[in-house]
């Protein structure tokens, strides 16, 4: 029990410490673990040998993931995307395989060695270029896209991989083939002698009866048994009651799989692409989530420490040529694939620098490809080591491609091509966020047509299903403007998030049409100056009218009656429009606002001025009273 806590002790300790400073650093969780792990084993000899057994059951961390990215993919946002999963994701794990396939043929090794290590280094981080394309907000962009495209097919790959190792080494399986047609277990580890199988003994036709029963049994309690189950849990309102459930949902599954001798990521993957439409879905994403994240951080630090840093010193040479070799390897496909699905520059950068490491799949693949005899075990030393590197290195490819964007010059936002606009109306609106949908509604409700431009493609999306027609631009292009006919239109409404974009919109289009009519968002009193001068007419501060309403209904539970906080509402309302005004004057944009001394001071009279003419509104009603 002591030697227990201890251990446990020291990996949650890394894990704290090392995760965290990895986080800030930009590093990802991934590398921190990886780095708690070498912390505690090779570098500070905290952990032994016991690592390499409790790896075993931080791998089922490996099976909660993909029970997790099988419940994301809905069996219609699959096929949707068919043609980059199997196009971009399809030929990049295809030709990378085959690419280390050969060579790893070329230097000797045998083809089944060189076909295993093909697909263990065609994989790439998900978990390392998701966080970093979600930090630098390129996502959303083509190329940000298309790496979360191959992304998702090297997950989906993974499953199909899991199945094939094993069939490299069938000595290794555990079953071999008598000449009567069945199947029989093999002499191997007690453990495995003792492990419970439902086709040992059988024909082969009665394995493929039994497996393909094993699926159809997945399939059917996930689309006929879920619900009801769930409802049956949710009478007796108990909340841990739900993540026993979805525990018994996993571990069965991947019991089941094992007893059929399939993989148990296949089975857990299967169900939940099953139960992606079940309206369970969030429930079990909830429950499974810290059970997943925990196990799997301890496989990545048992990974690390079991990095063998003597391989690398003894031969640094052979090493980090074959980490560089594979990120040139790689990177030299990616931008093949890149520049054939018409990605070009900075799309093309990001594609391709982003995806050239190894991944954390690969940690998964290569545990498993040592456990069935695939991989020689000096070899699957330094892939290991190859992995960790390469993954390390991402950052820097990361700081290569900011580097590489600034000298191709490009604008920061790297959209897709602007739609083609095929109409004109009286009211253009330029951004339909949470701000320019509500204006864009009122106006469209009142028999008023409008056309709406904005530069975010999932927000005009989801515009769309919604039944309003949007077009996917920059509002702040002057092309863009013409076609949306600034010529002809009564109104623009400046609607954008960015301030910045909101000024540069209204100064461009007062200049272009003096006779047009300017409502302008403004972000804070700052900007509603900045707009003040560049020229647009209407100026609405985006949290001013909320906020005064918040006012008085604060006015109206603490003593004043409804009529007198409408009345102290609207006295402040015509005050501030009028002090913005003045103070709009004496504004000066190469100063801050306190160290403007006129501003300063007639921005006190004023506030004294508004005390003094709401005490005197209340004076009056009480004389009228």
């Amino acid at each position: 029990m002591d030697e227990f806590l201890y251990q446990a002790t020291i990996y949650l300790a890394a894990a704290v410490i090392a995760v965290p400073i990895a986080a800030r650093l930009g590093f990802g969780s991934v590398l921190g673990y990886l780095a708690a792990g070498i912390v505690i084993g090779p570098v500070l000899g905290l952990i032994g040998h016991e690592s390499h057994d409790l790896q075993h059951f931080a791998e089922f961390g490996v099976v909660m993931m993909l029970f997790l990215i099988g419940l994301e993919l809905e069996p219609k946002a699959l096929w949707a995307m068919r043609h980059r999963l199997l196009g971009l994701g399809g030929l990049q794990v295809a030709l990378t395989t085959l690419a280390i396939f050969l060579a790893f043929r070329a230097f000797g090794y045998g083809w089944t060695v060189a076909l295993a290590t093909g697909m263990i280094l065609a994989l790439s981080s998900t978990a390392i270029v998701l966080q970093t394309l979600s930090e630098k907000g390129l996502i959303q962009t083509p190329g940000g896209r298309s790496a979360f495209s191959v992304l998702l097919t090297q997950d989906i790959a993974v499953i199909p991989m899991l199945a094939f190792l094993p069939l490299l080494a069938l000595p290794a399986l555990g079953l071999t083939a008598n000449p009567d047609g069945s199947l029989t277990r093999t002499a191997m580890s007690e453990e495995a002698q003792h492990g419970m199988s439902l086709v040992e003994g059988l024909p082969g036709w009665g394995v493929t009866l039994v497996t393909l029963g094993a699926v159809a049994a997945v399939i059917l309690t996930g689309v006929y048994l879920t619900a009801p189950v769930f409802r049956f849990i949710h009478a007796a309102k108990l909340r841990e009651m739900y993540t026993a459930l979805a525990l018994v949902i996993v571990v069965g599954i991947a019991f089941l799989m094992n007893m059929v001798g399939l993989s148990p990521a296949l089975g857990t993957f299967l169900a939940g692409v099953v139960l992606a439409n079940s309206e369970f879905r969030h429930e079990l994403e909830s429950d499974i989530e810290p059970f997943k994240g925990l196990l799997l951080g301890l496989f990545f630090i048992t990974v690390g420490a079991g990095i063998n840093f003597e391989v690398l010193l003894g031969d640094p040479v052979v090493i980090l040529g074959m980490a560089f070799g594979l990120i040139l390897i790689k990177g030299g496909l990616l931008f093949l694939i890149g520049r054939a699905f018409k990605l070009r520059r900075r799309r093309l950068m990001l594609f391709t620098l982003s995806l050239a490491q190894a991944g954390e799949f690969g940690f998964v693949l290569l545990s498993f490809s040592q456990q069935q005899q695939v991989l020689p075990p000096v070899l699957a030393e330094q892939l290991l080591l190859v992995i960790a590197l390469t993954m390390l290195i991402t950052p820097l490819l990361f700081l290569l491609y900011d580097w590489l964007s600034k000298k191709i010059g490009e604008p920061i936002s790297e959209e897709r091509d602007a739609d083609e606009i095929d109409e004109d109306g009286p009211v253009i609106i330029a951004g339909i966020g949470r701000f320019g949908q509500i204006v864009n509604r009122l106006v469209q409700s009142s028999g008023i047509r409008t056309v709406v431009l904005d530069h975010d493609m999932r927000t005009i999306e989801v515009m769309r299903r919604f039944g309003f027609k949007g077009y996917f631009g920059d509002p702040t292009r002057p092309d863009i403007l013409r076609a949306a006919g600034l010529e002809k239109a009564r109104v623009l409404v400046a609607a954008m998030d960015n301030p910045a974009s909101v000024t540069r919109l209204v100064a461009y289009a007062r200049k272009f049409r003096p006779d047009l009519h300017i409502v302008a968002r403004a972000r804070d009193r700052r900007h509603v100056y900045e707009l003040y001068q560049a020229g647009a007419d209407d100026i609405v501060r985006e949290t001013f009218d909320s906020s005064l309403r918040a006012g008085r209904y604060v006015l109206e539970n603490t003593g004043f009656t409804d009529y007198e906080a409408s009345r102290l509402e609207d006295a402040f309302y015509h005050h501030d429009r009028e002090t913005i005004r003045e103070l709009a004057e004496l504004w000066d944009p190469e100063l801050a606002a306190e160290q403007n001394p006129e501003y300063v001071a007639r921005s006190k009279e004023l506030e004294r001025d508004l005390e003094a003419a709401l005490q005197a509104l209340l004076t009056d009603e009480e004389d009228a009273a």
